[in-house]
């Protein structure tokens, strides 16, 4: 597993130099393709949400939400998985032509939800991940590899919750206003689930890797019980479980994920910029599990939680996994430069703007946003212009992917 993220394990047989390498592996296309998206998405919301864009299906603050999880989320899962994938399992998962139709075909969803034609976004929506999950499921059988086989059925999970979002929209589930609102919620806890899942298994690794004398912990009962609490969050979620429960459930994972993040020392980590954005990032899953802690108890509106969780766990990590693996797995030293680190701090600063003034005053909220978006443009425009380039080209090392 040391390798997972940095290096793909294949025979150090060198090929012929190419100019353009952007369909090698599946982190190349979906990571160029979620930092595009997240840089153009937040001014064209503005404008949809202002009427300039008037034909669209999910309006407003419905397709802002849709398009943050089942667009810039999404594709940055499928580019992880289809490159770790092929690393965990030993065999190809799709590259050349076929990653050029999944990439297209992620483009397309993206253009038919500023459609009206309604069944034809949730149709190609669906096929997104579900296609996704096939490509990663003949990799993951093929080479044996059943302990990942969950992934698979955590992006079949994705489909069901963007088609319940689009269905939502249709008028398909008027009949039951739970599963009216169950699609975005059943994804942000999916997604949390995928990073908690992840973050165990790389951030104390990566700490003790890169950072000298460090010694970050696992305590394998306490990984189960971490693990379990997003699962029993998802159920609660899904079953719209709301007073006690859900407030236990809460308090188990506040307290349980503490103290993973405790055992990780992230105090130690403020000298290395890769490692500490992924304590920083889990930080905001400890506030984000607070917030939703008082919201429960009704003392805060969830918008606070929900933005806790998107901007500052989903935010951060994603921008630190896509800086790190496409450094390693372009052959570069996995050392951040000025763009990383100006690039961590915009979008930390994008997570305290939405959060915080807010929560201070609401009557702060619109300048807040504004300050917010500002900051999330920043952090990945300064992505695609380091990133960009180096995602297109070839291995600085000669070797594939």
């Amino acid at each position: 597993m040391s390798q997972v993220f940095v290096q793909l394990q294949e025979p150090p047989k060198r090929r012929h130099a190419r100019e353009f390498a952007l369909w090698d592996l599946g982190f190349r296309p979906f990571y160029l393709l979620a930092a595009a998206l997240a840089l153009l998405s937040l001014p064209l919301w503005v404008l949809q949400f202002s009427g300039v864009i008037k034909q669209a299906g999910l309006k407003g603050a419905s397709w802002h939400a849709h398009e943050m999880v089942f667009g810039y989320a999404l594709a940055i899962i499928i580019g992880f998985l289809f490159t770790a994938g092929r690393n965990w399992s030993g065999r190809p998962t799709p590259t050349g032509r076929p990653l050029m139709a999944l990439a297209g075909l992620w483009v397309l969803a993206r253009v038919l939800v500023l459609s009206p034609w309604l069944w034809a976004s949730l149709l190609v929506n669906l096929a997104v991940p579900c296609w996704a999950a096939w490509g990663l499921w003949r990799a993951l059988r093929a080479g044996g590899n059943r302990r990942n086989y969950f992934f698979v059925g955590l992006l079949l999970l994705m489909g069901l919750a963007t088609a319940a979002l689009h269905a939502a929209q249709l008028g398909l589930l008027s009949a039951s206003p739970r599963l009216q609102a169950l699609g975005l919620p059943m994804a942000l806890d999916l997604v949390l689930f995928m990073i908690v899942v992840m973050a165990g298994r790389v951030v104390p690794m990566f700490s003790n890797n890169g950072v000298p004398g460090m010694a970050a912990e696992k305590n394998a009962k306490l990984e189960r019980v971490c693990l379990g609490s997003v699962i029993a969050l998802l159920l609660v979620d899904a079953s719209g479980v709301q007073g006690y429960a859900l407030l236990l459930v809460l308090l188990l994972a506040l307290l349980s994920h503490s103290w993973r993040f405790v055992l990780w020392q992230p105090w130690r980590t403020l000298g290395n910029p890769l490692v500490w954005v992924l304590h920083a990032a889990y930080f905001w899953l400890l506030l984000h599990l607070g917030l939703r802690v008082a919201a429960a108890l009704q003392w805060l509106p969830a918008s606070l939680a929900t933005h806790a969780l998107t901007v500052g766990v989903i935010g951060l990590i994603t921008l630190g996994m896509i800086t790190r693996t496409a450094l390693g797995h372009t052959g570069r030293p996995l050392k951040a430069g000025a763009a990383e680190r100006y690039a961590y701090l915009a979008i930390l600063m994008a997570a305290v703007f939405r959060v915080l003034p807010p929560l201070l005053q609401p009557t702060l909220l619109l300048p807040a946003v504004w300050a917010s978006a500002a900051c999330w443009m920043l952090a990945f425009a300064l992505y695609l212009w380091r990133y960009g380039p180096m995602l297109c080209r070839p291995r600085v090392d000669g070797l594939p992917g």
